[in-house]
């Protein structure tokens, strides 16, 4: 099980450095692994990328079910505030769970159609529309809220910026999605 994720982690950080086009070669190493481990695991890409983006899904999943329960299924400024810093948080540790909000924002492109269509699907339904819900915004804020925070902790994963200032960058995405300036 570690070496899977010690794969899986290697393969979201592949991904950032390549454009997602990386090969099973590259995931081996950015993992420092042999070539030959990494494809007793993954014999292919397309089965690589599909447990990055589940065990990515999990824990965007985990993380909005935890502040959900937090919030009591309604949620003030101040709350959607305190998501946008620990969705930033998670991201900053997490490759994995930042894929998947860094490919929705693109569409999934690059996967096969019928995996794009999934994953859309996984992420409007488990991640964007409970999120709205909650969130109680019919408009597109939510949108510029996501493209914001994605945007900014891109920056960690292309230009190698060790530490973003979570705070500040919470606070201009709920700029973006109050309208205020």
């Amino acid at each position: 099980m570690q070496r899977r994720e010690q794969i899986l982690d290697a393969a979201a950080r592949a991904y950032f450095h390549t454009g997602g086009g990386f090969d099973i070669r590259d995931v081996a190493r950015e993992a420092k692994l042999g070539y030959g481990t990494v494809y007793h695991y993954y014999p292919n890409r397309h089965l690589l990328i599909e447990d990055v983006l589940d065990s990515g899904f999990e824990r965007c999943e985990q993380a909005l079910a935890e502040w959900t329960a937090s919030c009591g299924g309604s949620a003030d400024d101040r709350q959607l505030l305190a998501y946008c810093t620990a969705l930033l948080r998670l991201w900053q540790s997490d490759a994995r769970a930042y894929l998947v909000y860094k490919m929705a924002a693109e569409h999934y492109a690059g996967l096969p159609e019928k995996d794009r269509q999934a994953a859309k699907r996984r992420f409007m339904d488990r991640l964007y529309v409970p999120l709205q819900s909650i969130v109680r915004r019919a408009d597109d804020g939510i949108d510029y809220m996501f493209a914001l925070l994605v945007g900014c902790c891109g920056l960690r994963y292309y230009a190698g910026t060790s530490e973003l200032d979570v705070d500040r960058i919470a606070k201009l995405a709920m700029q973006a999605i109050t309208k205020e300036s």
